[in-house]
């Protein structure tokens, strides 16, 4: 394929993010939205200036001249979105959490795996120039031995039980949704199972988490202290620290840089910068670049990494005896 046309599968604000960074994408476009209400998908369409436009998703997947689908939806409608837009031979591109539970992941890396299809975990953070440098620095051994990981994502809003936050039917909560990008930069880290996970969480009277605190301790010795939720206040940053020199990195999930302290040196700030526009830029041209070369696996974020994270979401999950409708 020499041009990647994409169709995007939800019309909320989380798609218009993925409109607006793929201005910058090379060899690609969006030549199709879908919603549950037609009116919504013509409104987005029309916003974007998206040719086609349809109101339901199947009628969208029906489209030949579509080779990607972005999933834009609440992370309970995943799996099956993802299975649908496999079985009418869509590549996908699919929105943090990939599914709710590691066995639903299986299930769907089988299924793209078997159709010889591309299935990838939007998780940006991993895909965002900063975060590669920060990989290849750690790789090489910069900061020595990797003795802790604090990280922290938080807000402080005051939502309704409606809001998909705080909505059990919608699969809301602080982990899956904040709690994965902390969980996230752990795994940058250390690239490995945890040797234990120790949790705790403040569930909001609608039964999910609203602030989440994780221990995950690796056998190499390392400690990743983690932290997420809606209703406190606190900075979004990582701090890695090594027996060499420590990396701080504000702002982690969107990193734009980071600062180097080596041992007895002054502190280097190492920058990546990119348009706000461009937050979602760096995912989808991975993902064009796998599809022009035909490649059904990425070496960024393959299914072994999102199965990694999603296995440790379900034991801090099984900890606190949370279990969504869907999974019932």
């Amino acid at each position: 394929m020499r041009h990647i046309n994409w169709g995007v599968l939800g019309c909320g604000h989380i798609a218009q993010t993925f409109v607006q960074s793929m201005q910058d994408v090379t060899d690609a476009s969006i030549i199709a939205c879908a919603a549950s209400h037609i009116d919504r998908a013509n409104n987005f369409a029309q916003s974007h200036n998206i040719e086609n436009s349809y109101g339901s998703y199947e009628a969208m997947l029906c489209d030949r001249n579509i080779h990607a689908i972005y999933i834009a939806t609440t992370h309970n409608f995943h799996f099956e979105q993802i299975k649908l837009c496999l079985s009418h031979g869509k590549h996908v591109l699919c929105e943090k959490p990939i599914t709710l539970n590691a066995r639903q992941a299986k299930e769907v890396y089988t299924l793209a795996a078997n159709h010889n299809l591309l299935l990838i975990e939007a998780v940006w953070t991993r895909f965002l120039p900063a975060t590669l440098a920060l990989q290849s620095l750690l790789e090489n051994g910069t900061i020595g031995k990797i003795k802790s990981v604090h990280a922290n994502f938080s807000l402080n809003k005051k939502l309704p039980d409606t809001h998909r936050l705080r909505n059990k039917k919608l699969a809301g909560g602080a982990l899956l949704d904040l709690g994965i990008y902390p969980i996230t930069m752990a795994d940058i880290v250390f690239a490995k199972t945890p040797s234990k996970i120790s949790s705790s969480a403040v569930m909001t009277n609608t039964g999910v988490d609203e602030n989440s605190f994780y221990t995950l301790e690796y056998d190499c010795g390392g400690v990743a202290q983690l932290s997420a939720g809606f209703t406190m206040s606190g900075p979004t940053y990582a701090l890695i620290s090594g027996d060499n020199g420590s990396i701080n990195v504000p702002f982690f999930l969107g990193a734009k840089g980071f600062e180097l302290t080596l041992e007895g040196e002054q502190t280097v700030f190492h920058e990546y910068d990119f348009s706000e526009h461009q937050n979602f830029t760096f995912e989808i041209q991975h993902m064009t670049n796998c599809l022009k070369t035909d490649t059904c696996h990425s070496n960024i974020m393959p299914s072994a990494t999102s199965m990694r994270v999603m296995n440790i979401m379900d034991t801090i999950r099984g900890q606190w005896s949370l279990v969504y409708d869907s999974e019932k």
